[in-house]
């Protein structure tokens, strides 16, 4: 460990990992009286280049995170809007609605295995234009989905836009290892959560756009103004942040100086000043502008997708897809799936206009629990200062405790509330009882990963892609089938609430057994094939 004050006198400090270590402890201690993040110190020391993102003013940084979050809005918005429209397609292109739903299953699939190709090409070409790219790609299948005429040519452009904006789901969470601090990491992973959870709203506005005068067509055109308008803010905006990090110069040699070529020390003062005739100016804003240059000749492109497959042996990691993949195949799937095909028959007869109106619940959930999204750093700090400054990857988990049985509460609801034709508000109450549930453990078992395993955070993020859209489209495959076979208590109350039940029940092996989980694997032939492939560590 060691540890140095920057310029505005709060104390920093870093460390490089060794065989021996933990993975997931941290030792954050900082001087009496620094507050500064949350009574810890600062983590990374950031470079005194002023290019090094972390040196980015603080309103840059977050316009960075919203256009990206903003992106991951628009995208699930767009995958799972047309989930309103399964009898509309069926009737039109002469399909069974099972089969009709398979437009957001497969588009679903696309969108998670779209990251074994995404990721490892931003690592080697840059975040800039593996971003302007993916847009593109996005707006071009959503104008190919605006003019289908078949079922299959929608299909193909659905996985078109679908692949294309994949994306941005580890886009926005390696921004905030690139540009953020430790201690600022669960609160900005909170931002990008509630725009993918807000995504799920994408049936509400599809439902409304019927009456347009275009039919379903109308909120592609819509998707696809939105679009473009981003990808002219994210060319201005969006700098690259892709950034190779040293340690301050010296650092480790500060108490004993550095030894020159012909033997004799040199002065702290002396480095320092080496130090300073080479620090860059900032670039221009016209500079910031360049798509290209970025090219990591160290960064195995074909290795970081064969790799990424081990993170699913994992457990933390696999936790975090389990948790993902369930969720969304629920809220995502589950929910606008039966929904709509239930609201608008017999009791209810409401209009398919209406029908996208449950994505309001969802709203409600994720609304009343955004204030709780900055909890798990607060928790975390004060459980760190306690400790002596030593920083445990569970320290944040304690928030989702009170959540737990929510999820699966609000299974069981919703699942007898279809079942036996109960009132409308129980589908909604049900449904937001789950959504407010599933925003905790989004945010935060994300978070809990990441502080757990620092290294290649990027071949993490490709399994959690790729495991989480596998798990949501084998739970949105054949689901009306299954209903209608075996029941609306029996799949969502009895085999999903279970699911679900268990999933969060894995809270308490990891709050009381997860740093011992995380020293075994230390030990594993797994942490070595990981230790000798580090190409990153996580720098907030």
């Amino acid at each position: 460990m060691g540890a140095e004050a920057n310029a505005s006198g709060r104390h920093l400090v870093h460390s490089h990992a060794k065989e021996g270590d933990v993975p997931g402890t941290v030792n954050l201690q900082v001087a009496e009286g620094d507050d500064s993040a949350y009574g810890q110190a600062l983590y990374p020391v950031p470079a005194e280049d002023p290019n090094d993102p972390l040196q980015w003013s603080p309103s840059r940084k977050m316009l960075i995170l919203i256009v990206c979050s903003i992106y991951s809005f628009l995208s699930n918005s767009s995958l799972l809007g047309p989930s309103v429209y399964i009898g509309i397609y069926a009737e039109e292109f002469g399909i069974t609605p099972s089969k009709a739903s398979n437009l957001v299953s497969y588009s679903n699939l696309a969108f998670g295995f779209g990251s074994l190709l995404m990721v490892p090409l931003y690592h080697k070409i840059g975040r800039r234009p593996v971003m302007l790219g993916s847009l593109i790609l996005y707006c071009a299948g959503l104008i190919g989905c605006s003019q289908s005429t078949s079922y299959e040519m929608l299909m193909t452009f659905r996985v078109i836009h679908s692949f294309g904006s994949c994306v941005c789901e580890a886009l926005p969470v390696q921004l905030v290892n690139d540009i953020f601090f430790l201690h600022e990491r669960g609160k900005r992973l909170g931002i990008y959560t509630v725009c993918l959870c807000l995504g799920s709203t994408g049936p509400l506005f599809a439902g409304y756009m019927l009456n347009g005068g275009y039919s379903w067509r109308l909120f592609f055109y819509v998707e696809f103004a939105f679009g473009a308008a981003l990808f002219i803010l994210a060319f201005f905006v969006v700098e690259e942040s892709a950034y190779r990090r040293k340690s301050p110069a010296g650092l480790a040699t500060h108490d004993a100086g550095e030894e020159s070529p012909d033997g004799e020390k040199r002065s702290d003062t002396v480095l320092e000043n080496e130090v300073a005739e080479v620090i860059p100016p900032r670039k221009t804003f016209v500079q910031t502008l360049k798509f290209w240059g970025v090219w990591e000749k160290d960064s195995e492109f074909f290795m970081m997708i064969a790799r990424s497959f081990t993170y699913f042996f994992v457990p933390h990691v696999f936790w975090v897809i389990t948790t993902y993949g369930i969720y969304i195949g629920l809220g995502a799937l589950a929910f606008n799936y039966t929904f709509p095909l239930k609201i608008t028959a017999e009791p209810y007869n409401w209009s398919q206009l209406n029908s996208g109106l449950i994505s309001l619940a969802s709203l409600v959930g994720y609304l009343l629990a955004i204030p709780f999204t900055s909890s798990s750093d607060r928790l975390a700090a004060y459980l760190t200062r306690k400790n002596n400054g030593i920083r445990e990857a569970e320290m944040r988990l304690g928030v989702m405790v009170p959540v737990m049985l929510l999820a699966p509460a609000g299974l069981i609801l919703f699942g007898f509330a279809a079942e036996r034709n109960l009132h409308w508000i129980a589908y909604f109450i049900g449904v937001a009882m789950n959504q407010f549930c599933s925003y905790f453990f989004f945010t935060f078992t994300l978070a809990y990963a990441i502080d757990s395993y620092t290294s290649n955070i990027s071949e993490m993020l490709i399994a959690m892609n790729l495991g989480k859209q596998a798990i949501s489209f084998g739970m949105g495959l054949d689901l009306l089938d299954w209903v209608l076979e075996h029941g609306y208590a029996v799949m969502i109350a009895g085999v999903f609430g279970s699911i679900v039940l268990l999933n969060n029940l894995a809270l308490i092996v990891f709050m009381l057994w997860g740093k011992r989980i995380r020293a075994f694997m230390a030990q594993t032939w797994l942490a070595k094939v990981h230790r000798a492939s580090i190409k990153e560590i996580a720098t907030h």
